[in-house]
């Protein structure tokens, strides 16, 4: 059990990151993106292709992480010109209508048949005791703890993280004191659908990699993200990580394996019970 729970540690770096990635947009932008997965699954996707017509992985995965990027910041570019005004909810459900359109486009362009991809860090990694710990797996917690704190730090003590928060909480009022609103929101949407591709790219070699599958890693990820109550980022990246180890933990019990899937759903479902639940006494003191 303890080395299919150190397994899921590539899972729960994966897992992590974008989890974080979900609190950070909605800490920038206000944007609750349920797209999240599918706009780095997009971006893996294009990798995938280019390596099948020849192309070098050193070029391929540059390409697919600016393919995500470029698709992430017309979502945001769209939602921040169109949007702007609009509460968190309809932002929250312009982002499902473009989950199911990637979807869609998705499948026609890519199929639903599994992909081989090709790991980040081939045979990297190192033994511990009888513990095998793979490089993508270290890869993803490296990055899912330096972009939490990197973007807790830049948030709490930074102009631009002031700049950031008012376009969150306060658009137009933003827009009107002189604050970029347009080009932040773009470029923080660019940023994350970046890192969203390297999370999907990691974890992919670990599980059925076609389109669909991929994103729905969007589950985990708010799962993780709900953990740390959309707004704690250490918890959101410490919640993935603990989603990915019991899932591999999962996989070595029987009556387990077959149901280790439905964890980040029921995670969902309780935060959600909880958070509801916190809000009800909150407004009955």
């Amino acid at each position: 059990m303890l080395q299919a729970s150190v397994a899921g540690l590539l899972a729960g770096g994966a897992y992590a990151m974008v989890g974080v990635c979900v609190v950070l947009l909605f800490q920038m932008t206000g944007v609750l993106n349920v797209a999240q997965a599918a706009i780095g699954s997009f971006g893996t996707m294009v990798m995938l292709q280019l390596l099948e017509r020849g192309w070098g992985f050193g070029v391929a995965l540059p390409a697919g992480v600016l393919t995500a990027a470029a698709l992430a910041a017309l979502v945001g570019w769209a939602i921040a010109r169109f949007y702007a005004d609009s509460s968190a909810q309809v932002r929250t459900i312009v982002t499902v209508a473009v989950l199911v359109g990637l979807l869609a486009i998705g499948f026609r362009l890519f199929g639903n048949d599994p992909r081989t991809v090709p790991s980040l860090v081939p045979g990297a990694g190192f033994r511990l005791a009888d513990v095998v710990v793979s490089g993508n797996a270290l890869i993803a917690l490296v990055l899912a703890a330096a972009i939490a704190v990197g973007a807790g730090l830049l948030l709490n003590r930074s102009r631009l993280g002031v700049r950031l928060r008012a376009i969150s909480e306060r658009p137009v009022t933003a827009e009107m004191l002189g604050v970029p609103v347009t080009a932040l929101a773009v470029g923080v949407w660019a940023v994350m659908g970046a890192v969203t591709a390297v999370a999907v790219t990691a974890v992919a070699p670990t599980r059925p990699s076609n389109f669909l599958s991929l994103s729905l890693l969007v589950m985990p990820a708010m799962a993780a993200a709900l953990l740390g109550g959309l707004r704690n980022l250490a918890g959101a990246a410490l919640g993935g990580v603990l989603i990915g180890v019991i899932e591999g933990a999962g996989t070595s019990v029987r009556q387990l394996s077959e149901y280790r899937q439905v964890l980040p759903f029921l995670v969902v479902v309780v935060a959600l019970v909880w958070l509801q639940r916190r809000e009800v006494w909150d407004a009955t003191r």
